[in-house]
């Protein structure tokens, strides 16, 4: 991987640590979505409208398939992963999504867009699976499943997990291949994407009013906040995807749950802190791997 490529997916991962611990602490659903969807579109409209001025009028019909296609499975992602919130434990969850998500992306651009990668990129991609799981809980996971009760609670978390995996391994490579075949622009991939996910998620506003008035009340703050920084996160990914393979970008993402680790043991006071250094350290030293394989 280029070295401008990894201070991209460094960066990224930074910014997209920072905005998760935002969306942490409102505790939203989709209609926290929806919100942050709402101020994404409205702030970053003059970069939006000034770079789609000239290029989406010539955009043909595989371009939009793309676009609907990145929004509709973006939605699909934070769906099932907060329907897995609710029915399993975090802790089962994250690590899953998380950890088979690049995994799943790597296999797909190595398999079906001819990407090669050395053995020192595989072994990179192991350390951050591997890290991913051992900052999200590690052994606790498979002691846990020593209480049936336990034990089936895992089963669906690790299931939703999956799933959500799928979702971001997909996501992943529709975008990739629009930055990288299609020559798209990422900018353009991630914010004309998003007026598709308004449309798929306005009627989770519509359903409950009364409550989704009292719930914007409670966290515009945070999903202006979100809605503003996010966005640069993703483009610095998918710019990076232009620059080095697709295989080595998307575990390379994972670097933010190094960040995290480091913001939720010292900022949010979360405990497993030799076990999250350790996860962070097998992370780092993957994304080391990925960069020279």
């Amino acid at each position: 991987m280029p070295a401008s490529a990894l201070a991209l997916v460094l960066v990224a991962g930074l910014i997209h640590a920072s905005w998760n611990i935002l969306a942490k602490q409102a505790s939203g659903d989709a209609r926290f979505a929806l919100f942050t969807s709402i101020f994404l579109a409205i702030f970053w409209a003059p970069v939006g409208i000034w770079i789609a001025w000239d290029v989406v009028p010539g955009w043909g019909w595989r371009e939009w398939l793309l676009i609907v296609v990145t929004g509709v499975l973006h939605v699909g992602y934070y769906v099932i992963l907060l329907r897995g919130y609710r029915k399993a434990d975090l802790t089962v969850v994250y690590p899953m999504a998380r950890g088979s998500g690049p995994l799943l992306s790597s296999l797909v651009a190595l398999i079906f867009l001819d990407e090669e990668v050395s053995g020192l990129g595989i072994a990179g991609i192991a350390g951050v699976v591997l890290g991913v799981f051992l900052i999200a809980g590690g052994p606790k996971l498979l002691r846990k499943a020593s209480d049936p009760a336990h034990r089936k609670r895992v089963h669906v978390g690790i299931a939703y997990g999956l799933l959500t995996g799928v979702f971001i391994s997909s996501y992943t490579v529709v975008d990739g291949y629009a930055v990288k075949f299609m020559l798209m622009s990422p900018i353009l991939v991630d914010y004309m994407g998003n007026f598709v996910r308004l449309a798929v998620l306005a009627p989770a506003y519509f359903v409950d009013k009364v409550s989704a008035v009292a719930l914007w009340k409670q966290q515009w703050k945070y999903a202006l906040a979100v809605g503003v920084i996010s966005p640069v996160s993703y483009v610095l990914v998918l710019y990076a995807m232009r620059l080095a393979p697709i295989s080595h970008v998307a575990p390379a993402r994972e670097v933010s749950m190094l960040f995290a680790a480091i913001i939720g043991g010292h900022l949010l006071n979360e405990g497993d802190r030799v076990q999250r250094f350790i996860g962070a350290l097998f992370i780092a030293v993957g994304v080391s791997a990925l960069a020279l394989g």
